[in-house]
């Protein structure tokens, strides 16, 4: 096994995955200590120390349970998108740090660096209505600060992984304070039925990704393969120098996007895993509530404007929470820092 000695940050062969990657499965944990994971835009950080993601302010629950536990893991294993095929798979385990105290910058940061990852998401749409978006656009950043980081060359996960792991020093920065009140419910119940969406994801999504919980409390997530659903369980195979995979509480993560991206369509489904001599067994349970955004650019569109009034009292109680006025999107502003 490889070891890659570095002080600072991690490995620089590792820097054109964390900037081009236009998803990674960010994986974190439940009060009860149980895997979460679902595909995001990856960004990092501006002083190269962190790797960074965010969630909207009016779907905070990524945001929770990483400042409840910050123990999280990234998975970079996405080959979709020019030259992708080409990067290696990366799993990042770290310490999150969640930043909300400061939501205008927040937003503003999203609203560059967005519009500069996925300039095909936002060409031709006015000022105007991007600003109807704010609900979409005003984030909660979460910076991970990388402590173990292992890399494969492909998403089979064979041949023995390099590792590289942050000195012991590492300062690991905490999370800006709780916000006053509860948080919201869910935005999105989740169905009553697993098992349409599930053949739904077999059928037409082609990334899967599985997480469990490993001997140090951290999510672990890697990329199956699976066969056909028998009554509630999936058998999962993965490469043979893939990270071990305990038994116990388990994430499956099924998601897809368009060589150009504009959107994202993904389902999350919540188990429990077994290991077997193939692999191993994911018995569902449930799934989550879907945040999918699917189809073309229009599509998207009108979809994210429908959602605007619907979410608009969220957007004003979640920034009440916190002490301050709802963020304004604001367009063309150039110089954002990370928060």
């Amino acid at each position: 096994m490889g070891f890659v000695e570095n002080l600072a940050v991690w490995p620089p062969e590792l820097n054109e995955v964390f900037e081009r990657s236009l998803t990674v499965e960010f994986g974190s944990l439940t009060r009860s200590g149980k895997p979460v994971t679902v595909p995001v835009s990856p960004y990092v950080g501006s002083d190269r120390q962190t790797l960074d993601v965010s969630t909207g302010l009016t779907v905070p629950a990524k945001a929770d349970r990483a400042r409840a536990n910050p123990k999280v893991c990234l998975l970079y294993a996405d080959p979709i998108g020019e030259g992708m095929s080409d990067l290696p798979v990366v799993i990042v385990q770290g310490q999150a740090a969640v930043r909300d105290a400061d939501l205008q910058r927040n937003t503003d940061r999203y609203v560059e660096l967005s519009g500069s990852k996925y300039p095909a998401a936002v060409k031709g749409v006015p000022k105007i209505v991007m600003g109807r978006l704010v609900y979409y656009y005003a984030r909660i950043w979460i910076e991970v600060t990388p402590l173990r980081v292992r890399w494969w060359l492909n998403r089979e996960l064979n041949g023995e992984p390099n590792e590289w792991r942050a000195p012991t020093d590492t300062i690991l920065p905490p999370s800006d304070p709780y916000p006053i009140g509860d948080p919201p419910p869910p935005w999105r119940p989740p169905p009553i039925d697993w098992r349409p969406v599930a053949r739904y994801a077999l059928d037409h999504l082609e990334l899967r990704d599985l997480s469990t919980v490993d001997t140090d409390g951290y999510p672990v997530c890697i990329p199956v393969t699976l066969s056909a659903l028998e009554d509630d369980t999936l058998e999962v195979q993965f490469g043979s120098d893939a990270p071990t995979l305990l038994p116990g509480p388990a994430c499956l993560s099924f998601h897809s996007h368009a060589q150009i991206f504009t959107g994202q369509e993904n389902r999350t489904f919540v188990g429990r895993y077994s290991p077997d001599a193939q692999g191993g067994l994911f018995r569902i349970e449930r799934a989550l509530g879907d945040w999918s955004s699917p189809g073309n650019r229009l599509q998207v569109g009108k979809a994210f404007l429908w959602k605007a009034p619907k979410l608009a009292p969220r957007l004003k109680a979640e920034a009440a929470r916190r002490g301050q006025p709802v963020p304004r999107v604001r367009v063309g502003r150039s110089g954002s820092r990370s928060p």
